[in-house]
């Protein structure tokens, strides 16, 4: 049985690690925080346009455990808001226990509070990962699911300083690349004005503290609109925004409030005396990040190049998903990479031909073009979702856009790749044995 080490516990790193381990593998899944999902924590929507059709995807390719977590989540479906239809909105505040529970449920060890500082390399293959407290942790093939956000000193340099986010950088540590570690540089985002990095794209603000008519509103709609004064109507921030499907003037014109549990403010970051001028938000108070009145995270500075497998370029064993493997927005975006890096990982163990997703579909198509550009064409000012930009535009442009469930399951039977990813019986395996202690 071979022996996977998924470092990050976000969307793509609890979905590689199921990939890999209903793949037959034993998994080891660390996260240097308390909590697993990571962003998803304050993210909250799925289903938007194109990521219906990834979602169902990703369902018939045998992936579908953690949409249904997110549908079970649910506290509002088919919402539409200004560039947006048919969404779904998950509580925030439940998500996290359940993504817990199904990795038990299928036999896999999770490692929170375990920050990985640096990799044991031998002969260009990677043999050890190491936390902080010097602990080894030892696999046969490894996956680098770290995001591309952190540490603080980048929100300093690119952004407008440590907003606290849910990373919680000052309390566990800063982010480190494996990818970095083994010698693989890592490449960057730049916003449209060329500045490195762009901001995450929304803010979460305590729901109680809106104005009761509106807290009703949202509740029964998810979704509030209010206008903006004019003269605080800044369409400079659009361009900032890793979210390029919110990169609307709507967005610029309106506070877009969706309800995810808390309330998530569409913006990157607004100053909260100009937030609480907005009647209904005069007592108005975030809670993630805390400093949204004047920043966010910066992210996409720590992309690694890597191929349409997810294997990393000029690595041996290691494997990357989500942010880390390519500059996409979102967490359905990150299980998709993170399901197909989980399943290579075991391929490759087992010296078995690596997958790689068709155009045919929305899911491979995705990471093929995002690939495309930003590897080898070096585009490095775009981001890519199937909910907007010029990613859902290719999707409707090439006919892969579809809310019909049995023509998306036809398209992935035509590729022959029904069930691919649900190949293993939910089995637990033993407690690992391969950790060692000391200092390198």
């Amino acid at each position: 049985m071979s022996r996977i080490i998924v470092t990050g516990g976000g969307w793509s790193g609890v979905s590689a690690a199921l990939s890999a381990r209903k793949a037959g593998a034993e998994v080891v899944l660390l996260e240097k925080t308390d909590l697993v999902l990571g962003a998803g924590n304050v993210g909250g929507i799925f289903r938007n346009n194109g990521r219906f059709t990834a979602a169902e995807e990703m369902k018939f390719l045998g992936a579908g455990e953690l949409f249904d977590i997110m549908d079970k989540c649910a506290v509002h479906v088919n919402v539409s808001f200004p560039g947006h239809e048919h969404a779904s909105l998950y509580d925030v505040n439940k998500v996290e226990p359940c993504a817990k529970e199904l990795l038990g449920e299928f036999g896999i060890e999770l490692m929170t509070e375990s920050h990985v500082m640096d990799i044991v390399k031998v002969n260009d293959n990677v043999e050890a990962v190491v936390l902080d407290d010097g602990t080894k942790i030892e696999g046969d093939v490894f996956i680098d699911t770290t995001g591309s956000s952190g540490p603080m000193g980048n929100c300093l340099k690119y952004g407008h300083g440590c907003s606290m986010c849910i990373q919680r950088c000052p309390t566990f540590g800063p982010r480190v690349s494996l990818t970095a570690k083994y010698g693989i540089k890592d490449l960057r985002g730049r916003r449209s004005d060329g500045t490195p990095g762009v901001f995450s794209g929304a803010c979460k603000i305590e729901k109680k503290t809106l104005r009761e008519d509106i807290r009703d509103e949202l509740n029964e709609k998810g979704v509030v609109i209010l206008p903006v004064p004019k003269e605080d109507v800044n369409y400079d921030k659009l361009g900032q925004k890793a979210c390029r499907q919110y990169a609307l003037k709507e967005y610029s014109e309106n506070v877009i409030i969706l309800d995810t549990g808390a309330a998530k403010l569409m913006t990157s970051y607004y100053p909260l005396d100009k937030l609480r001028k907005i009647p209904g938000l005069e007592q108005a108070e975030y809670i993630d990040p805390y400093s949204a009145g004047r920043g966010n995270s910066i992210r996409y500075l720590a992309v690694a190049p890597c191929e349409d497998t997810m294997h990393v370029i000029g690595a041996t064993n290691l494997f990357c998903g989500g942010e880390k493997g390519a500059p996409l927005i979102g967490h359905t975006e990150a299980v998709v990479t993170g399901a197909l890096a989980g399943y290579n990982t075991v391929k490759y163990a087992e010296k078995e031909e690596l997958l790689i997703l068709p155009d045919t579909l929305a899911v491979g198509n995705i990471i093929s073009y995002s690939h495309k550009q930003f590897v080898r064409e070096q585009i490095y000012n775009e981001r890519y979702t199937f909910a907007g930009g010029v990613f859902f535009k290719r999707m409707k442009e090439l006919g892969l856009y579809s809310t019909d469930t049995d023509d998306i399951e036809n398209r992935v039977t035509a590729a022959g790749l029904k069930g691919i990813f649900d190949i293993s019986p939910k089995t637990p395996v033993p407690p690992h044995s391969r950790v060692s202690g000391g200092q390198l």
